[in-house]
């Protein structure tokens, strides 16, 4: 049951599917409200689109807390060539002060890191994060 409210599997015998769609739908408009709050930069850069795009991404794939979740939709996004310019600071602020490798939870940086995530740079040096913006 859990794995069909929230990893897109299929409904048990005997459930109604349209309520039970419902709160799928009910649920990922939470987990998107959730992603928002840690990723603000991402869902503002999608204005009206953040709905559709976080809920076509995220219907298959069981939450794993709003950071992580909005990390893994903002690297799926930059793959695609489709992260906004509004949230490549913020992917690249996020980059440059934890280490996160998709699996395991986010660890904070102890050395020197710069990334650049399309035209924003970020560097962070002794816990201080920079950002700039390559195109000026």
């Amino acid at each position: 049951m859990v794995a069909a409210l929230v990893a897109g599997a299929d409904p048990p015998p005997g459930f109604d599917t349209r309520r039970l769609a419902a709160a799928r739908e009910a649920l990922l408009r939470k987990r998107a409200g959730d992603v928002a709050r840690h990723w603000p930069l991402l869902a503002a850069g999608l204005g009206d689109a953040w709905p559709a795009t976080f809920a076509g991404w995220a219907a298959t794939r069981p939450t794993r807390g709003g950071l992580r979740d909005g990390w893994d939709l903002a690297r799926a996004l930059r793959a695609g060539s489709r992260l906004p310019r509004l949230a490549a600071g913020e992917l690249a602020v996020r980059e440059a002060t934890s280490r996160y490798d998709g699996e395991r939870p986010p660890r904070p940086r102890r050395l020197p890191a710069v990334v650049r995530i399309d035209d924003a740079v970020a560097v962070q040096i002794a816990g201080r994060v920079r950002l700039r913006d390559t195109r000026r």
